[in-house]
C-alpha cells in the first residue's frame, strides 16, 4: 500500500512554487529591463521645447447664433390690389423707402368725399353762426324768445362737433393714401417678396409683403457656463469692455469683431449655462459678383471667442508637452544627463498652441514636446541634433500678440 506524503510537506512545496513564480516575475520586470538597458537599448528620440515666459490670453470659446436686433414682417395697413413691387429681393433698404404700392385710387376718392363733407358742414356752420348773432341782437331788444336763442347756440355747437369729425375723416383719408405706399420700417436687408403685382392684400395677411431685418450692427447669442459668470461680469463692467471675435464654422476665418453686450436674466437649470449676447459690426461688403452683402446672416451658426483676461509673464509650454495621468497633469522635464523626470504641473488657459503653466515649471527648463509615448520617470532620451537642451520660440502673433 502506497504511503501518502505528510500534509506539511505539501504546503512547503506550494509556498516554494509561489515564491519561485514571484522571483521570476520580479526579474522580468526589473532585472530583465536593466539587463536590456545594459545590453545597449537605444534612448528614445524626442523633440523638446524650452519653457518660456510671456502673456497668455484667457478666452471663452463657444458656439453662437447670429440674431438680428430687429426683425419685422411688413404688413399692409389697408386692403387693396398690389400695383407695384418697388424693391429687389435681398437688397438693402433704408428707413421710409417705398417697397410696395397698393392701389391708391379708392382712397383718393375717399379723401375727396371727406373734403366735400367738410366743406358742406363748414358752410352750414357759418350760416348757423350768423343766425346766432342775429338772435343775440334781437334778444337784447326782447324781440326773440329765450328758448330760440338757446336752441341756436346748441345748433352751432353741434355743427362745430360735426366739423371736428369731418376734419378727422379728412385726416384718415390722407393717412390711408400714405398707407397705400408700404415703406420699410427701418434700415436693413429685405428678404423674398411674399406678394406679386395683382395680389389682393389685407392687414390680416399672416405672411405680410416682405420681411426686413436690421443687420448692421447685429447680435450674436451664445451660452456661457455659470462658473464663468462672475469673471465675465467683473471684466464687462470696465470701460474697455470684453472684445469678441466671430469666426466661421471652421473656426478659421474671422467674420466680425465686436464687444460683449449683456447676459440673460436667468440661468438655464437643465444645462447650467446662461445666455450671453455680443453686438458686432456687420457692414455689407462687395462679393465675387460685385453685389454688396453682409458676412453674417440671421440664424447663422458661428464660433465666438471672447477675451476675458490676459495673464502676464507666466511660464508657457507647447500644448503637445502636456500629459495627463493618475497623478494629474504633468510634463517630462529633460535632465542634464539626458534622462527625463516627471513633473506634476498646474495648467492655466491655452490659446490652442501654447498652454500657461501656473506652477511646477521655471523659465529655461526643457520639456519633451513630441515623442513622449512610452517614456517613464528616468527614461533616457536622444535630443535632436544641434539642440543640447532644445528650444521652441513662440511666433509673433500668438498669445504674446494678444
Amino acid at each position: 500500500m502506497r504511503r501518502s506524503r505528510p500534509r506539511w510537506l505539501v504546503y512547503v512545496l506550494v509556498i516554494a512554487g509561489l515564491l519561485a513564480v514571484a522571483l521570476v516575475a520580479r526579474w522580468l520586470a526589473t532585472g530583465g529591463a536593466a539587463k536590456n538597458a545594459k545590453a545597449g537599448r537605444p534612448p528614445a528620440a524626442v523633440a523638446v521645447a524650452s519653457v518660456e515666459v510671456g502673456d497668455m490670453p484667457e478666452t471663452v470659446n463657444e458656439i453662437g447664433t447670429v440674431t438680428p436686433i430687429d426683425t419685422a414682417t411688413v404688413h399692409s395697413q389697408l386692403s387693396g390690389y398690389v400695383m407695384g413691387i418697388l424693391f429687389k429681393e435681398g437688397q438693402m433698404v433704408t428707413q421710409g423707402q417705398p417697397i410696395v404700392q397698393v392701389d391708391q385710387r379708392p382712397y383718393d376718392l375717399a379723401l375727396a368725399q371727406a373734403q366735400g363733407t367738410l366743406a358742406k358742414d363748414s358752410s352750414t356752420l357759418v350760416s348757423a353762426k350768423l343766425d346766432l348773432k342775429r338772435y343775440q341782437t334781437l334778444s337784447l331788444q326782447d324781440s326773440v324768445a329765450r328758448q330760440t336763442l338757446d336752441t341756436q347756440r346748441a345748433t352751432v355747437g353741434q355743427l362745430e362737433g360735426t366739423i371736428a369729425a369731418d376734419r378727422a375723416a379728412v385726416g384718415t383719408a390722407r393717412l390711408n393714401i400714405q398707407y397705400s405706399t408700404i415703406k420699410a420700417p427701418f434700415t436693413g436687408r429685405i428678404g423674398l417678396k411674399q406678394v406679386s403685382v395683382g395680389s389682393y392684400v389685407t392687414p390680416s395677411d399672416t405672411s405680410g409683403v416682405a420681411v426686413v431685418t436690421r443687420i448692421d450692427p447685429i447680435d450674436v447669442v451664445f451660452s456661457l457656463p455659470q462658473a464663468d459668470l462672475a469673471s465675465v461680469q467683473r471684466k464687462a463692467g470696465t470701460a474697455q469692455g470684453l472684445p469678441v471675435t466671430i469666426l466661421d464654422q471652421d473656426n478659421k476665418t474671422v467674420l466680425a469683431h465686436g464687444k460683449f453686450s449683456t447676459f440673460d436674466n436667468q440661468i438655464d437649470t437643465t444645462t447650467g449655462t446662461v445666455k450671453a449676447k455680443a453686438r458686432v459690426a456687420n457692414p455689407a461688403t462687395a462679393g465675387a459678383t460685385g453685389e454688396k452683402a453682409p458676412l453674417l446672416f440671421p440664424n447663422q451658426f458661428v464660433n465666438v471667442t471672447m477675451l476675458v483676461d490676459t495673464l502676464h509673464q507666466v511660464t508657457i509650454v507647447p500644448v503637445s508637452a502636456l500629459r495627463h495621468g493618475a497623478q494629474g497633469d504633468f510634463v517630462f522635464v529633460v535632465q542634464p544627463d539626458k534622462t527625463v523626470k516627471i513633473r506634476v504641473v498646474r495648467m492655466g488657459p491655452s490659446d490652442g498652441v501654447h498652454t500657461a503653466i501656473l506652477s511646477g515649471l521655471s523659465k529655461g527648463e526643457t520639456v519633451v514636446s513630441e515623442g513622449a509615448d512610452g517614456l517613464d520617470d528616468g527614461s533616457a532620451v536622444r535630443l535632436p541634433e544641434g539642440k543640447g537642451k532644445g528650444g521652441s520660440h513662440r511666433k509673433q502673433g500668438g498669445a504674446d500678440a494678444q
